[in-house]
């Protein structure tokens, strides 16, 4: 694209601005609660023509050249990042749910599940580029210190028979062992039946070993026969009777008490609900309303200096794209005139003060002290610090030594679940298509079929590797029919990149969006928890400090110890932001019961100054905690819930996602699936296994000799069967107990609430249609 075509996107994305800036005021009037679908969906389609503006204001700042349109841009580009934010959690807060529906939203504007991608600004890396540069050099520095002597030496190379017969020695070595080990049990095993023989002893028989259970079988016979022949004398004499009546009576009395019971709290709800509809009857029936913005008034400034300056600029006096001479001298005017104001109006005050004193003495009046204004408390309570006098670099090295801040992987966000294609293919890309595809047929397309409109039935696995094949296209027909959907892998890699790399990337949207300070993610192992935290730090280039309870075993011992080294993660942490502190195993920090394998570690010794630290965080530290876990039930769920401020769950993959899996993995290790090869066997079969399972079949099947055997003996889907046998899927019993857990949280318990409500009320208008029937 040309710069006149950039021009050209810039403009057209300010009309866009100005309808979405008209659209603000009205979200800002309280709606009822039995307008909740349609305050979502005016919620949902702001958010998305939002995400679409920061998608065009980010391509334009990126190829844009004039210095004075760049920072404009660049304010643009921060307030309305902010405002996505902002969106996204009030959808949330609207919904009770950390993934909203959106399909349905998506099919009215015409829109495709590429819209929905976070676009990642590239200043995010540039603008600290040399900072992360020289970080590096440091810690690769560091590290290279802590290498023994020995590691570094070199090796000298070995020929090839020399190591075919060193693992041959290797190989008759160990078999020698478990030869060893076999007689050595065989010898054992014939001394002691050798020791039997001579002591005495001598195994059951046969026959006596039957004589020895029919004993045991006619003694349970006859006592079964015993107490059904005093029953029925009991019987006959009369007192099961009495004792029948005695059961009768007292089953009445504690029938009688529970009715009893049952009386007082139906009284007690009526009061309840009587003191509820009064005072539902005083207050206004707003339940829903949009918080005010603190980017709107950023976002409204950037463009009305576009309109003033840059509307009807015209751009051909400026070829060369260099700094407008007369509108810097305006803007440099504005800031001497503030300059000058604060001046003139000090001394304003100052010869104010002279006239005072000089009236006070002509009129002999006391002379006043001027009133000296108590200084306010904050609020919040300052951290001590406990390092006051070592430099950053000093408790950097030291957190190296530890190992308590790492190198990380350079993971790029993109790469959890692949891309997303930029646009729907064109309607002669689809296999079997006879007519234009519209947004409505999504659903029908996401199980399996393309529309009855079509002529021709082409089944699912003929047109997944064009789509997709992550992103929840049933969300709303689930929510219809009154089923939960489950997040998608596309959800997730989204909320993270909304929760966590644009906060940190900017400081301007870290201070404007709602602050979020910990994030939890919960999923079973292999669902790549790790992968997402090591994206956000390549993604922000933040440091990565790790304080799981594993890797803190041994290190800063004592109470004093844990204070000490919380304080210092988090000191450095904030100098040196953005950063992300990681702890793996969550749930190990809130133990409900320590395991015995688990109590040398101690790993709840650092709950209570966590806790603190992240309480101090303010909107100005680009500081997050994620948190990672897979046995979140372990852990006591007020602690974990109160720490962790978003919990966001990972499901293990469905069909469509496992099929994506599959064509990228083999792809990466440089092998083009062929027709022998059919992926959507693969992709059904490897139901209940994470992405971290279909890797590691990947790399155990495709070894160096197989790859060189690909031209004559092409990849089937068989060879992956067995390596995936020898893995533990995740059972739908562990993902139950997972789901159950995220239930039980805050905003679990409140989406359970709100549908439960939801199927009351319609219970109710069916039952009263049915009485209008009658």
């Amino acid at each position: 694209m040309s710069e006149g075509a950039y021009q050209r996107l810039w403009e057209s994305s300010h009309v866009t601005l100005q309808e979405l800036l008209d659209q603000e005021q009205p979200l800002l009037e309280p709606v009822p609660d039995r307008e909740r679908q349609s305050f979502q969906y005016r919620l949902a389609s702001l958010y998305l023509h939002y995400l679409g503006l920061l998608r065009r204001f980010n391509t334009v700042y990126d190829q844009m050249v004039q210095p004075q349109k760049r920072r404009l841009l660049r304010r643009l580009l921060d307030g309305v990042a902010g405002r996505v934010l902002e969106l996204k959690d009030e959808l949330v807060r609207a919904d009770l749910c950390e993934n909203p529906c959106l399909d349905r939203v998506l099919q009215d504007l015409k829109l495709t599940p590429a819209d929905l991608e976070v676009p990642i600004p590239k200043y995010f890396l540039l603008e600290q580029s040399t900072a992360v540069r020289e970080r590096r050099l440091i810690l690769a520095e560091i590290l290279s210190r802590l290498e023994p002597e020995s590691s570094q030496k070199s090796f000298i190379g070995m020929h090839r028979t020399e190591a075919i017969l060193l693992v041959q020695k290797a190989e008759r070595a160990r078999q020698g062992r478990l030869r060893a080990t076999f007689m050595r049990e065989i010898r054992r095993d014939e001394e002691q039946d050798r020791r039997i023989r001579e002591d005495g002893w001598h195994k059951f028989s046969q026959c006596q070993a039957a004589i020895t259970i029919q004993k045991v079988w006619k003694g349970y016979l006859q006592r079964k026969r015993t107490q059904q022949d005093r029953r029925t004398e009991m019987e006959f004499i009369g007192m099961v009777r009495m004792e029948l009546e005695m059961q009768v009576q007292e089953n009445k009395k504690k029938e009688q008490e529970k009715r009893k019971e049952k009386g007082k709290d139906e009284k007690k709800k009526k009061k309840k609900k009587g003191k509820e509809e009064k005072s539902k009857k005083g207050e206004v029936d707003a339940v829903l309303q949009v918080l005010p913005s603190k980017c709107i008034p950023m976002i409204s400034a950037g463009h009305e200096e576009y309109l003033n300056t840059w509307k009807n600029r015209c751009e051909s006096i400026h070829p060369s794209q260099n700094y407008d001479s007369e509108t810097l001298r305006e803007e440099k005017r504005k800031e001497v005139e503030l300059e000058i104001r604060i001046q003139v109006d000090e001394l304003m005050r100052q010869e104010l003060r002279n006239l005072r004193l000089v009236v006070d003495k002509e009129e002999e009046r006391p002379l006043r002290a001027p009133k000296k204004t108590p200084g306010k408390k904050s609020g919040k309570k300052k951290e001590k610090d406990l390092t006051p006098n070592r430099s950053v670099e000093s408790l950097y090295e030291e957190l190296v030594i530890s190992g308590l801040l790492r190198k990380s992987e350079s993971v790029a966000l993109k790469d959890y679940v692949g891309e997303t294609p930029p646009r729907m293919p064109a309607p002669s890309l689809w296999p079997g298509a006879k007519a234009p595809l519209s947004p409505t047929h999504w659903p029908r397309l996401a199980c399996g079929w393309l529309p009855d409109c079509h002529s021709e039935r082409v089944p699912l696995t003929q047109w997944l590797p064009i789509a997709t094949g992550d992103f929840l296209y049933l969300g709303s027909a689930l929510s219809l029919a009154k089923k939960l959907p489950m997040p998608s892998l596309f959800d997730i890699r989204q909320n993270v990149a909304l929760y966590a790399v644009l906060r940190l990337g900017s400081p301007d949207i870290h201070a404007m969006a709602p602050l979020i300070r910990s994030i939890l993610l919960v999923g079973p192992s292999g669902m790549g928890k790790k992968m997402l935290v090591k994206a956000v730090c390549t993604e922000t280039g933040a440091n990565l400090f790790d304080l799981s309870p594993d890797n803190l075993l041994g290190k800063y011992p004592g109470r004093n110890g844990a204070q000490m080294m919380v304080h210092i993660v988090f000191k450095v942490a904030r100098l040196l932001q953005p950063s992300v502190i990681w702890i793996g195993n969550a749930e190990k920090n809130f133990y409900k019961r320590i395991p015995k394998e688990d109590r040398e570690m101690d790993p709840k010794r650092i709950k209570k100054d966590l806790t603190k630290a992240l309480r101090l965080l303010t909107p100005g530290d680009r500081v997050m905690l994620i948190g990672t876990t897979s046995r979140p039930q372990l852990a006591d769920i007020r602690g974990l819930c109160r720490v962790y401020e978003r919990i966001l769950f990972m499901p293990r993959p469905d069909y469509a996602s496992r099929y994506v899996f599959w064509k990228r993995m083999i792809e990466a290790r440089g092998v083009q699936p062929t027709q022998h090869l059919d992926i959507s066997a693969l992709a059904k079969v490897s139901d209940g296994y994470t992405p971290g399972h279909i890797l590691q079949a990947i790399q155990s099947v495709l070894s160096e000799r197989r790859f060189l055997q690909l031209s004559k003996r092409p990849l089937v889907a068989s060879e992956f069967l067995g390596q995936l046998a020898k893995l533990d899927p995740v059972y739908r019993e562990e993902e139950e107990s997972l789901k159950d857990w995220y239930f039980k949280t805050p905003l679990g318990k409140k989406s359970m609430k709100h549908r439960m409500d939801q199927l009351e009320a319609e219970e109710a208008k069916l039952a009263k249609e049915k009485k209008k029937r009658k």
